[in-house]
């Protein structure tokens, strides 16, 4: 259901906090509300885009030693001191949707959306050498500055890929030995990361495919594709830990697997995953709600949302940790474009929601325990998909009005 960011058109950055749609996105860029630290660590701002939460004993938000590397995994939450790697590539879409704004003020504040770190996604084997580029840059960077940094990328090329969506169903097929340059493209991605094993790396790890695996195996292509999804996910999972790539599984969101009767499903599939990959040790958690649109915490539930208890991000998350057993009960959630709530006809709306908003803004204070980070997994403004309906992978769900 997440189509590839390769086929997106230009970013749309239209008005601020705009009633009127300017565009297929209208985004505005403040927060969707407040965010509070636990007890025990206080807010510390890095930039006018990413805060984080640190321990109150802590007097510095970086290592005095500048950047470093150990492949025994932290033990607290991997992005506590380190300064999150802009996405040149999004900071160039940004720019360049910018440069198409008359209004000056308006054309200022869409720029300081370049300065939002975002996810890089690796979502076709051509992409991965651009990971060196961008990871000796980071290495670069913490250099001169004494600084450590950390690199987020989304791994996602499984065969077959978005089993239940057309949208982006991938570029690797399982008839045509699709697992096996699966396990190449891991291969590749750890290549560009042993490089460079001073700059932290955090991974998502295949958005949908998992979640597709719990409520679609009536669609045959799901069902067909499970076995090489739980394959090419375990190998994944040992090949990024034997480098120290901090992980997220991704796990739908709360309209999905967040449902009452899909948790315990969901729980045993990821649990029986993690073992079978030998408990990869740089597995950290899951990644929620990943280029989707609901609220970590909403004011009030959303009328779609009606008979599901889970709402939103947060309720969905504490009823999913208890459940996971073994399997670590950490999460970071996609903010990316959750800003407006109560705007979709329906929750299964994916696709270029129109007047979906920027979120709250990348930060370690998500006021939980359980949640790391919130962070902008789905690059905003980028389009999911065609709304050309003799497109071969149009999808009903982006020709919504």
């Amino acid at each position: 259901m997440l189509p590839s960011p390769s086929t997106a058109s230009a970013v749309v950055l239209p008005g601020v906090r705009s009633t009127v749609p300017v565009g297929p996105l209208s985004y505005y860029f403040s927060t969707a509300g407040e965010t509070t630290c636990v007890e025990g660590s206080v807010c510390t701002i890095l930039n006018e885009s990413y805060s984080q939460c640190l321990s109150m004993t802590s007097t510095s938000t970086t290592s005095t030693g500048g950047p470093s590397s150990t492949l025994s995994p932290a033990v607290d939450n991997p992005y506590t001191g380190y300064q999150v790697y802009l996405s040149p590539y999004y900071a160039n879409e940004v720019t360049a949707a910018a440069a198409n704004i008359s209004d000056a003020t308006l054309k200022a504040k869409a720029l300081t959306v370049a300065q939002v770190p975002t996810f890089i996604w690796l979502d076709t084997v051509a992409k991965v050498p651009t990971l060196g580029e961008y990871l000796a840059d980071a290495k670069a960077m913490g250099q001169a500055s004494n600084t450590d940094y950390l690199v987020q990328i989304v791994v996602y090329d499984l065969p077959d890929r978005d089993c239940a969506a057309l949208a982006s169903n991938g570029e690797f097929s399982i008839a045509n030995d699709g697992l096996n340059k699966y396990k190449n493209y891991i291969d590749q991605i750890v290549t560009q990361i042993k490089a460079y094993s001073d700059v932290r790396v955090v991974a998502i790890v295949e958005p949908d495919s998992l979640a597709n695996l719990v409520t679609n195996l009536n669609v045959e292509k799901c069902n067909n594709a499970q076995d090489a999804y739980k394959s090419g996910v375990i190998y994944a999972m040992q090949q990024l830990s034997a480098v120290g790539v901090y992980m997220y599984l991704d796990a739908g969101h709360a309209g999905w697997l967040g449902w009452p009767a899909n948790l315990s499903p969901a729980a045993q599939l990821f649990s029986q995953l993690y073992q079978q990959a030998g408990s990869p040790s740089y597995v950290r958690g899951l990644a929620t709600n990943v280029a989707n649109y609901n609220a970590l915490t909403a004011a009030s539930p959303d009328p779609i949302t009606s008979g599901n208890s889970n709402y939103d991000e947060i309720h969905y998350i504490e009823a999913f940790a208890p459940a996971l057993g073994g399997f670590p009960a950490h999460f970071i959630v996609d903010q990316g474009r959750s800003g407006v709530q109560n705007i979709r006809d329906q929750w299964g709306d994916w696709c270029n929601v129109v007047g979906a908003g920027f979120g709250t803004r990348p930060t370690l204070n998500t006021g939980s325990s359980l949640v790391d980070a919130i962070v902008w997994v789905k690059p905003g403004g980028e389009s999911d998909g065609t709304s050309n309906t003799s497109s071969p992978r149009y999808d009903g769900h982006c020709g919504l009005a």
